[in-house]
């Protein structure tokens, strides 16, 4: 089959409108059915990935393991194996500033957690190391690279700058950051270089930081203490049917659970706040003054791969269940039935979405296209610098204007009818879900 290489432009366009991601939204466009070699920088492939967290995790174990079974996991079944989905609606509120929104998608949302739990579960060796001195962070880091060894380090997003948010005296005059009060994000260390030290967050071409800054954006939150994962040991067998029938369990039981916040009963709780005129966290008390567009692109970003989260993670969970069906047995077809409901989840999400930032909105389609490019300016690493920069004054400038004076009136009755469908459905995969561990 012939490919085409798509330009970069039609790239980005194809990011915004219909929210795939960059990797995606390439292989759409060239008709690709595989992915590109990757870049190898300093010895490591720049191979991306959709979510930060299993991405890069899944990453460090095919730079290490060699032909050692963890090394052959997919992205997708490094999710399912850790526990799979989660779901999570919270509101960070700080005097003086809109409320700002998180939605989780992923068990166990503290990256260290998961990791750790999912690379005991594999039989991985690793160690944990913290400081309290941003220095010692600094040389115990380069000290691992001058070794040959990756880390994986959760730098503040804000402050490692790559991501280009505002910084926080600006917040309340030009809009906030997306994700703020939960920027930390994991990446991958895997050199250091005359000008900085190369990370990998799911780019596809070298990214540079200045040492000094990432030093910074480590230390940005004291109680993690500059954490740094090393992993030294790669087994060469796992017992993956057993690490997919558990990763199964944690994931029903996560889902499954009472709490309004931090499982299923969360989305029909945002869904009764979003149209919620008398409740002081319904939407219409909350942002009935301003701040309306910054939360309807934080919920576009959140549930979009074309953003810096990942996306809602869906379909990647439907990916794990196809991927892990022959190591199944008679439960097969049950997680056939589960991923198929997943992928139907995956699809009301993608409809939440389009209502909260409308395509056909062209102020909102602009601001799309904003994130996509600066998205995709992260997958072209230090090349695009310039492009991400530009972007995201551009897109900081507009959310300020938009929360003041929003270019359409959000059709907030059909997104809580949206996000109720989507609790529905989800409900109806846990419940296949617990026929295939049953």
């Amino acid at each position: 089959m012939t490919t085409r290489k798509p330009s970069e432009s039609r790239i980005r366009t194809r990011m915004a409108r219909t929210g795939e991601s960059y990797a995606t939204a390439r292989a759409g466009l060239s008709g690709a059915r595989t992915s590109p070699k990757p870049v190898t920088d300093a010895g490591w492939a720049l191979r991306g990935g959709l979510h930060a967290e299993t991405s890069n995790l899944t990453n460090v174990l095919a730079h290490l393991g060699g032909d050692a079974a963890p090394a052959r996991l997919s992205e997708a079944m490094l999710l399912g194996v850790g526990g799979g989905l989660g779901a999570g609606y919270m509101l960070w509120e700080i005097k003086g500033q809109t409320p700002n929104l998180f939605l989780g998608f992923r068990y166990r949302w503290t990256f260290h957690d998961w990791a750790e739990r999912t690379m005991d579960r594999l039989g991985v060796g690793y160690q944990v190391k913290t400081t309290g001195s941003s220095k010692a962070a600094a040389t115990a880091l380069h000290e691992q690279l001058a070794d040959g060894a990756p880390v994986l380090v959760t730098p503040d997003r804000q402050v490692v700058g790559y991501w280009h948010l505002p910084p926080e005296y600006a917040l309340a005059g030009r809009g906030r950051p997306v994700f703020s009060g939960a920027r930390r994000s994991p990446v991958v260390a895997y050199a250091a270089a005359d000008d900085g030290i190369r990370l990998d967050d799911r780019n596809l071409a070298p990214l540079t930081v200045d040492a000094d800054t990432l030093a910074e954006a480590r230390a940005r939150v004291s109680s993690t203490k500059n954490r740094m994962i090393v992993v030294h040991t790669v087994p060469e067998e796992i017992a993956l049917a057993d690490a997919v029938r558990a990763g199964i369990a944690d994931c029903i039981t996560q889902l499954d659970a009472k709490a309004a916040t931090v499982a299923l009963p969360a989305w029909s709780k945002w869904s009764r706040l979003v149209t919620d005129q008398r409740n002081a966290k319904g939407w219409p008390k909350l942002y009935g003054k301003g701040g309306m567009a910054t939360t309807l692109l934080s919920v576009w970003e959140h549930v979009e791969p074309a953003g810096l989260t990942g996306g809602n993670l869906r379909d990647l969970y439907a990916d794990f269940l196809e991927e892990a069906a022959p190591l199944l047995g008679d439960s097969a077809d049950a997680a056939a039935d589960a991923a198929a409901l997943f992928r139907q989840a995956a699809r009301l999400w993608h409809d939440v979405a389009e209502t909260a930032l409308p395509w056909d909105v062209p102020e909102y389609a602009r601001i799309r296209e904003l994130v996509a490019t600066i998205s995709a300016g992260v997958a072209a690493g230090d090349s695009a610098v310039a492009d991400r920069v530009e972007a995201a004054e551009t897109l900081w400038d507009l959310i300020a204007e938009y929360d003041r004076k929003p270019p359409a009136e959000p059709d907030l009755a059909r997104l809580s009818e949206q996000i109720q469908a989507v609790h529905d459905t989800e409900r109806e995969a846990v419940g296949a879900l617990r026929h295939v561990v049953g």
